[in-house]
């Protein structure tokens, strides 16, 4: 049995799918690859992936159809890699399901940041849900509803720790304003966003060493928030 981490990449350009097989095969990781949504689906079932790469331009189907038909069976994370840069096809794809969202040209850095991050998620997935998340100096322990930082226990009103806790529960994953408000408050709609900044401001004013410049609760701008449990760059 192998023990590299499986990659399934999904996109139906033949010369990203080349550069993405090579850079990964560098780094140990086992690919597949598919040019058709119907064709990454069904090899998503034979050979279960740790992580998917998903275009959302496809010949047979939109990418955000192919997110929808593997949360019906599989959380594996997924990390959409599309041209397509605008709000709403982010929100889109995000709220179909993907975990994360790069537009091309990417750096290949940042792409391997992203898998890192979501191959610690698939771990959570596939492994015991993780009860304690640990993000720097501030440690969330969802079972006990404790938050401490820096050893010091953190005061939180419920609805704050609510929030925290859904992120927690996500670590790595981009949140979308809707998926946050709807599971927090019951409300998705677009006017109460700035309900949900307000709570954040507290959040990070709690949490964060530098609350303007934060590391741990991140902002997706237009889209949502990630909870991160170490800076990106870090291996």
């Amino acid at each position: 049995m192998t023990t590299e981490p499986h990659i399934l990449v999904i996109d139906d350009e033949p010369q990203i799918r080349r550069a993405l097989r090579t850079i990964l095969k560098a780094r140990k990781f086992r690919v597949s690859e598919a040019g058709r949504g119907e064709e990454g689906l069904s090899l998503a079932a034979a050979q279960p992936p740790d992580v998917i790469i998903l275009d959302l331009s496809l010949p047979d189907m939109d990418g955000t159809q192919v997110c929808a038909r593997l949360r019906e069976w599989t959380q594996a994370p997924i990390i959409i890699l599309s041209v397509r840069d605008s709000e709403r096809d982010k929100v889109a794809a995000l709220d179909k399901g993907a975990d994360d969202y790069l537009t091309k040209p990417f750096g290949i850095e940042e792409l391997l940041a992203r898998i890192r991050v979501a191959l610690r998620h698939s771990v959570q997935i596939h492994g015991a849900k993780q009860s304690v998340v640990h993000a720097g100096a501030v440690t969330i322990d969802l079972a006990n509803h404790l938050v401490t930082r820096s050893g010091e226990e953190v005061k939180l009103t419920a609805t704050e720790f609510k929030l925290l806790a859904y992120l927690a529960s996500n670590v790595g994953r981009v949140l979308t304003h809707h998926a946050i408000l709807t599971h927090v408050w019951e409300m998705g709609g677009a006017e109460h966003v700035e309900y949900l900044r307000v709570y954040l401001r507290q959040l990070r004013k709690k949490l964060e060493e530098n609350p303007d410049e934060p590391k741990i609760l991140l902002t997706e701008p237009g889209v949502g928030y990630r909870l991160i449990s170490q800076p990106m760059s870090d291996e």
